[in-house]
């Protein structure tokens, strides 16, 4: 495993101008506000890069249910870079039980910066869907002004507020590789 960290700089200390690493603020946000909000007795807690080691065997088995056919990223390449600092993990906790986890990450463009949720997997969706505006102040904590969902059409019906701006469509070129 590679540990690369984000060398991001400092800003102002204001709500949405963050300061210092990504790795500093996501320990700032952390210890602000976790346990995060609770619902029903379920939680959503954001993982610290070095927590997430400790706790991967539990959360494993939803990303590897969850995987497509266009396998982009491996679960090794998820943990790769959550414990490097790329990404980030939330765990959703009911019952002091995972029941659910959510990997995120950061993608600059020229324009803006946006806060992209890779993967989503769990069980239990209506007991956490509630925390969403506690991710999206997590985004809007560290410079974001969009985020994004990376998933299957169906979240649409699930994310009432939410448009689709484009889609991404795909074409497997291997069969022309022999």
């Amino acid at each position: 495993m590679s540990r690369q960290k984000n060398p991001e700089g400092e800003t102002s200390p204001t709500q949405t101008e963050p300061t210092g690493t990504l790795e500093a603020r996501a320990r700032e946000f952390i210890s602000l506000k976790n346990p995060l909000q609770h619902g029903s007795n379920c939680k959503v807690v954001l993982v610290a890069p070095d927590d997430v080691p400790h706790i991967w065997d539990k959360v494993l088995p939803y990303i590897e249910l969850s995987q497509t056919d266009e396998k982009e990223l491996s679960p090794d390449d998820f943990l790769d870079s959550l414990v490097g600092g790329e990404m980030q993990l939330w765990v959703i906790v009911e019952d002091k039980e995972i029941i659910a986890c959510i990997i995120s990450r950061f993608a600059n463009y020229p324009q803006k910066k946006v806060f992209r949720i890779v993967f989503v997997g769990g069980e239990g969706m209506k007991k956490w869907l509630e925390f969403l505006p506690l991710i999206e102040d997590f985004a809007l904590m560290n410079g974001c002004t969009f985020i994004e969902v990376w998933g299957r059409k169906a979240w649409l019906r699930i994310l009432k507020d939410w448009k689709c701006t484009y889609h991404i469509i795909t074409k497997d070129l291997t069969a022309r590789m022999h």
